[in-house]
């Protein structure tokens, strides 16, 4: 029986790995037959070629998978590629046939996975058994005929030599630390593309220059030191230069000293992973002990430390390989966070706002967009994940892409990693209208296995578009217990109530501007201000963001920017098609290029989709819509359940949109839509869908009638009380009237 590599419980059959972190480890793949592959693992591969529909990849000799395009998180023509590069990809499925499916790997780096093993058969073991039973078998071919070893060879591997003085002494050239000293780990680590580890290491039983200091004492400047303590003013405190995290691409080769706060710590099969941040930028220090032990043990996030080593370039990122790591107390550790505290502060405050077109009304909720823009810009310098929730709608997605086109930038300037975006940037789109405990749920969950198995700082929630009313009162009280920092942005509706649950809280309603504002127009300011140097990307996005009234300046902007009404009509129709499909996905390089990179065809092709499908719907539910009129009110009454395609597009609340327009002969006028369980109301004055619900639930008690979402003008209701929570409706909307 094996123990697994990650947390070291025993494994069946001789595994190597438990089954809760499959998907933790890279496996190299030394079989000659698909049926050995195990789904859902992660495999090191190398690129074959590439086909119309996707990618080629030789997992070994003779085993071949392809990655279908639609598997890929970006455009199949905009991946760099080349055949021979290796890659990781993770195993789906192989079919009866042989053939290997193959799913999209974010983590492209052997550091990024916790650990790796060979996988030969039945067989699992990490890549160092492989070359040590190749070196046992080295050295009892180098034994002489009687039995003894040669002594120069094994000298020579060992690494074993004598002093002067005749005494031993050990260069620990594989990587193992002294017995002087185990805390200390003086080597060079790098990770190989066949995912071995080979480290370089020198260890002296006679302290040198280049002995580490587990932490560095504030002292109080004696000039003699007290038996035992550390000389924090050794030799090498003056051997290397303190340089910038922002100068290191400009250093490769050299051997340089970063000062920083640890971001996190991240444990491969080789080296242990400190991600530092100083006052410029955010870089990887790989430093190694043996493969798959934690280097600096004592090291924690938050600390502040200092760096020695070289500078290196891994798969195109930028990686310090460490020859010293010490952790600073006292005035170092106070000079350390002086230092990126100003930094911070330099850099976090947007100098000010100014609004896309002009927009006065955006312009009156300056100050809490500038706040809610230091806080993104803040988070972004703090190297905290950033997670922003919005509506599945064309609005929502119209403001969450705006933000992500601001701050992905700004991640990619901070931080040496090219796959950095990904991990500090995530857009999910909520199914439902509000921010519920489904989402909250789901949020803490991936936060915290994020904290403890990756050892992430807990992130910025931003929720735009939703998280406004006492209905998100619930989710957001579950991120409160976290202590998370949240910030809502809203251009419409907002109750007093939520500014006491979130850290800043955006809404025109709570400041009293009076105008007709989208989430994606106010939104798309916010942008502006966390960065400027986007803003000629963002223009057209707020005329995108109205399905109807659009404000002129808005379609003014747009059109100076080279998008007319019927650009913008295309590109608001294809977002919200897609924004239906695969809801709770960000679909982020999808509705980039329907933004930001289209030049017409795509935009073009899903918005005629879009046109046929609602028409579609439109012409069954028109036809057998209900009219009555109540106390002088005309209504249009609809059964959603019976006349739509619940489970097709489009949404119930955009076909009742659009059947609205069409059917409001005068005011006053209201449609509306009654499910299983839920309705919605559109109506030609503005009513109150709280009062609406609330007197329904009087005049039909048994049915529970509730509020579920101001936005969408949506109520829920038992299902069993149907009929009575439709006519009470209708006289509740008839009263506000």
């Amino acid at each position: 029986m094996g123990s697994c590599i990650i947390c070291g419980v025993d494994v069946d059959g001789g595994g190597r790995i438990c089954r809760s972190h499959q998907e933790d480890v890279v496996f190299d793949f030394r079989g000659d037959s698909p049926d050995g592959l195990v789904a859902n693992r992660f495999y090191r591969g190398v690129v074959d070629g590439y086909a119309e529909f996707g990618v080629f990849i030789d997992l070994a000799p003779g085993v071949t998978g392809l990655l279908h395009r639609s598997e890929l998180d970006r455009r199949l023509d905009s991946l760099e590629w080349e055949p021979g590069d290796d890659v990781f990809v993770q195993v789906k499925g192989v079919r009866d046939n042989g053939n290997i499916d193959l799913a999209w790997s974010i983590r492209q780096a052997d550091r990024e996975f916790r650990g790796a093993l060979v996988q030969d058969g039945e067989t699992e073991y990490v890549p160092d058994e492989d070359a040590e039973d190749e070196a046992d078998g080295a050295e009892a071919e180098s034994a002489d005929p009687d039995g003894t070893e040669v002594e120069d060879a094994n000298a020579a591997e060992s690494g074993t030599t004598e002093d002067a003085a005749g005494n031993e002494r050990s260069g620990a050239s594989d990587g193992t630390e002294t017995a002087d000293d185990p805390d200390r780990s003086s080597g060079r680590s790098e990770a190989d593309a066949d995912g071995t580890v080979e480290a370089e290491a020198a260890a002296d039983e006679t302290p040198t220059e280049d002995t580490v200091v587990d932490r560095v004492d504030d002292r109080s400047g004696d000039s003699e030191e007290d038996e035992g303590e550390v000389d924090t003013e050794s030799e090498s405190d003056a051997e290397y230069e303190r340089v910038d995290v922002e100068t290191l691409p400009d250093r490769v080769g050299e051997t340089v000293r970063l000062e920083g706060e640890v971001v996190s710590t991240h444990q491969t099969g080789g080296p242990t992973i400190f991600e530092l941040r100083d006052a410029t930028g955010v870089v990887d220090a790989a430093a190694f002990v043996e493969p798959g032990v934690r280097a600096y043990p004592e090291v924690e996030v938050g600390d502040a430390i200092r760096i020695d080593g070289e500078v290196e370039r891994r798969r195109g990122d930028i990686q310090v390989e460490t020859e010293a790591l010490a952790v600073l107390d006292g005035e170092d550790a106070e000079t350390v966070r002086r230092r990126l505290a100003e930094a911070l502060a330099a850099k976090a405050r947007p100098e000010g706002l100014q609004p896309l077109a002009g927009d006065g009304a955006v312009a009156e909720l300056g100050e809490g967009l500038l706040d809610a823009a230091e806080a993104v810009r803040r988070a972004v310098l703090e190297s905290r994940p950033i997670v922003v929730r919005h509506p599945a709608t064309a609005d929502g997605y119209v403001a969450g892409a705006a933000v992500e086109r601001a701050v992905l930038p700004l991640i990619r300037d901070e931080h040496a990693k090219s796959d950095a975006e990904y991990h500090y940037f995530t857009r999910r789109p909520t199914e439902e209208p509000v921010y519920d405990m489904d989402a909250a749920t789901n949020d803490v969950t991936r936060m915290l296995q994020d904290r403890d198995r990756h050892d992430e700082k807990l992130p910025l929630f931003l929720l735009v578009g939703t998280g406004s009313t006492v209905e998100s009162e619930d989710g957001l009280d579950l991120l409160s217990v976290y202590g998370v920092e949240a910030v809502v942005v809203d251009a419409a509706v907002a109750d007093p109530e939520t500014r006491e649950r979130v850290d800043t809280l955006v809404s025109p309603e709570l400041a009293e501007v009076d105008d007709d504002l989208s989430t994606g127009a106010l939104v798309a300011s916010l942008a502006s201000a966390v960065n400027d140097e986007v803003r000629s990307d963002l223009v057209h996005l707020p005329a995108v963001s109205y399905w109807s009234d659009t404000p002129d300046r808005y379609v003014d902007l747009a059109r100076d920017a080279g998008y007319d009404r019927e650009r913008i009509a295309e590109l608001r129709e294809a977002v919200a098609l897609e924004a239906y499909y695969q809801s709770y996905q960000d679909k982020r390089e999808l509705i980039a290029d329907l933004l930001f990179e289209d030049g017409g065809d795509l935009a073009a092709h899903v918005s005629e989709q879009f046109r046929e499908k609602l028409e579609t719907e439109i012409e069954t539910a028109s036809a057998n819509v209900v009219s009555e009129s109540v106390d002088g009110v005309e209504f249009a009454l609809l059964d959603t359940d019976e006349y739509t395609h619940r489970f097709d597009f489009p949404p119930t609340p955009l076909l009742l949109d659009d059947l609205h327009r069409r059917h409001a002969n005068g005011d006053p006028f209201a449609t509306v839509g009654i499910g299983t369980d839920e309705l919605y109301v559109r109506s030609t004055a503005d009513l109150s869908v709280r009062e609406i619900a609330a007197r329904a639930d009087e005049i039909a008690p048994a049915a529970d009638v509730a509020t579920a979402g101001l936005r969408e003008g949506k109520i829920d209701f038992l299902s069993g009380e149907r009929d009575a929570v439709e006519d009470a409706v209708v006289a509740a909307i008839a009263e506000q009237f």
